[in-house]
This record gives structure tokens, sequence and C-alpha cells, in this order.
């Protein structure tokens, strides 16, 4: 595999695509935080404490809402960066990002996970989000071996 494309990010892609891997990064947090938030909540309301306890559960509530607002404000900081005309340069061994403003140059086994969207490839190191390829920037052929090549790294070994 060696092919190099030429594609510029929209801001609605740079955004989904960080937002996607945040949430898969912070999946348990999502979940779990509010769940203590509940558990708190109504520790304090049966301690007969009912300020914070309602407090707590109308937090439970409000979270679930603001984590993906953050996700989304978080993401849209990032597009001046990433929404710019980009080469791709895709190789066995890695792949090269080249715009105006960055330069990355990254091999695939620096990455301990891929989870693959039909939008995006989103790239992990241990549980750390670090990156993404928009699947739309390749074509199906190409698309068809980059799979193949990170089917390894989709379900690596616990």
């Amino acid at each position: 595999m060696d092919f190099t494309v030429e594609y510029e990010p929209t801001p609605g892609e740079v955004v989904r695509g960080l937002e996607r891997a945040l949430k898969h990064q912070l999946k348990a947090l999502i979940w779990l935080f509010p769940a203590f938030l509940v558990v708190f909540g109504v520790v304090f309301l049966l301690l007969g404490n009912i300020g914070i306890g309602v407090g707590l559960l109308v937090a439970a509530i409000v979270v679930p809402f603001v984590i993906p607002w953050s996700l989304r404000r978080t993401a849209r900081k990032q597009v001046p960066y990433l929404c710019v005309p980009t080469t791709l340069h895709v190789t066995d061994d890695g792949y090269e990002s080249r715009s105006e403003k960055l330069t990355t140059d990254v091999r695939w086994s620096l990455f301990s996970r891929v989870v693959v969207t039909p939008e995006f490839w989103l790239f992990f190191v241990n549980k750390q989000a670090t990156g993404f390829l928009p699947r739309n920037a390749f074509t199906p052929e190409q698309q068809a071996q980059l799979d193949a090549r990170l089917a390894p790294l989709t379900n690596p070994p616990a």
C-alpha cells in the first residue's frame, strides 16, 4: 500500500471526528459520572440534606447534555488548524499528513486501537484519542486497503 491523496476536511467533519474520538475516550466517564451523582444525590436526600441531594440529582440530569456540548466546543477550537488543504501519504508503515499549518508522520505501530466508523478511522494510544482519518478522503479501493491494514488494531488483544 502506497498512495497519496489531497483533501480538505470540512469544519463539520473535524468536529464530528474529534467529538466521536473523545466520546470513545470518555465513554466510562460519560456513563459513570451521572450515576455517581444520582447515588450521592439519593444518599444526601436520605441523610436529610435536601439541598445538596436535589442539586446532585439535577446535575445528574444536566451533565449528559453538557458533556457533548463541551466536546463539540473543544473540537471547534481545532477547526482553523485542521480545515486546510492537506496531503495524506499512506503506506504499509503509517501515514503522513502535510498542510500549511501542520505536518505529522505516524507509524501504525504507535496505535494500540483503531475504532472504525462509517465516516472515520479513530486512533487511540492506550485509551487516549490521538487522531482520526476521514474515510471520504479515500477511494473505495484505498478504504478497503486501509481497513485490511488496520484490521489487527480494530480488535486488539486484551
